[in-house]
């Protein structure tokens, strides 16, 4: 039988969507709001199971009813319990079966000066951002709870990289997420898993409105003004990070990608 012939006279290839990720199953944490709700919403879009985690059920459960395509579903877990993320991720694929990618998008940002910054509140920033990112790496990598060409996906910040005032515990959680990134990218590519980072500027989420309701309105107009293409939306950063998940980053490790506005232009 003839194949189709492409213009050049060579058999015709059929045409693969490479951020399909129809069949695929990914965790999500901070599924409840923000970066984190969005990032669901996209990858339900594109045709992913999602697990979305939180610490509020309700939340969990807006999220999940807005989500494209069925077979969703929630996890209420506190990500402060860290020494517990790899047994309960086990239980998770156990139920949902094996995972295809992480979202560590769950995260604590307080504006404290250093004048009040206190060993308590370093520890709960750290505890979130950091230590449930390395828990859940893993926890994500053992036997028969990632698949085979699994993706871990870290949300940092530009906190992490150029220094605000009153961030020295945020900052400090979300540059460590830079390094390891490097450091688990090349450990587990062994294993055939690929670890990347995200690094959003200002983005339209309950948290940055807090913020701004907390600085008042000249300091926002301030930084807003440093985003050359203004401040983003979650679906922004949710679209890099359904890339770096999905086959067309296949040969992508290691790396933390600005999604920023041009803030660190």
């Amino acid at each position: 039988m003839n194949q189709p012939q492409g213009q050049t006279g060579q058999p015709s290839r059929a045409i693969v969507n490479p951020m399909d990720l129809t069949g695929r199953v990914f965790l999500v944490t901070g599924g409840s709001s923000g970066i984190g709700r969005g990032t669901a919403l996209r990858l339900s879009e594109l045709g992913a199971r999602v697990i979305i985690v939180g610490r509020n059920l309700q939340r969990l459960q807006e999220t999940l009813s807005m989500l494209a395509g069925d077979g969703h579903s929630v996890e209420p877990f506190d990500l402060t319990q860290a020494e517990e993320i790899p047994g309960w991720l086990e239980k998770v694929a156990a139920r949902a079966g094996p995972i295809d990618g992480v979202v560590h998008s769950a995260g604590l940002s307080l504006n404290v000066p250093l004048r009040a910054l206190s060993v308590m509140i370093l520890r709960e920033t750290l505890g979130i951002n950091l230590d449930a990112g390395i828990m859940l790496a893993r926890g994500f990598r053992r036997k028969g709870v990632c698949r085979k060409g699994g993706s871990l996906v870290f949300v940092s910040s530009v906190a992490a990289v150029r220094g605000q005032p009153g961030l020295a515990a945020y900052g400090a959680s979300k540059g460590a997420l830079l390094s390891i990134t490097k450091t688990l990218a090349v450990e587990l590519a062994s294993e055939q898993l690929r670890v990347n980072c995200v690094v959003p500027g200002l983005v339209d989420t309950p948290m940055y409105r807090s913020y701004k309701a907390l600085v008042g309105d000249d300091k926002v107009a301030r930084t807003e003004a440093r985003h050359p293409l203004g401040i983003g939306d979650s679906v922004d950063v949710a679209n890099m990070i359904a890339f770096l998940l999905s086959d067309a980053a296949r040969w992508i490790t290691g790396e933390s990608v600005a999604v920023d506005g041009g803030f660190l232009a």
